[in-house]
């Protein structure tokens, strides 16, 4: 990631690399593309572990394991601050221990911003 690039020339990794450097920063605001962008890399990430593992080890999951344990509290984050962005409290992400709470997140995740300031600051963009 550029020190010269504005948000409006980042490409998916760069989203990635602003998301781990935010790691456990759960106040803000997150945009959609920040946070579907990770979610894309963090899938294409846990499937390379999944790969190398079943060719490198004999126990399955090792790499997985590891790399899930790694980007937990970013994707944690990133989530909350999505919520954010609609106005909602990052404790929402709760919802995922409900059945089918999953699917009012992603409703919620890819939901138009809240156009005015609120408490966790202006609009992401």
């Amino acid at each position: 990631m550029s020190q010269n690039k504005t948000e409006d020339q980042y490409n998916a990794i760069d989203w990635f690399k602003k998301c781990l450097s935010n790691y456990a920063n759960f106040s803000g605001r997150a945009r959609r593309k920040e946070y579907w962008y990770f979610v894309l890399i963090q899938f294409v990430v846990l499937i390379i572990a999944v790969i190398l593992d079943s060719i490198i080890f004999k126990k399955p999951f090792v790499l997985y394991l590891i790399t899930v344990l790694a980007l937990i509290v970013p994707s944690i984050s990133v989530a909350a601050r999505r919520l954010h962005d609609i106005g909602k409290t990052g404790w929402w992400y709760l919802l995922i221990f409900v059945p089918f709470g999953a699917f009012v997140l992603i409703y919620w995740f890819a939901s138009d911003p809240k156009p005015e300031t609120n408490q966790w600051g202006g609009p992401a963009k």
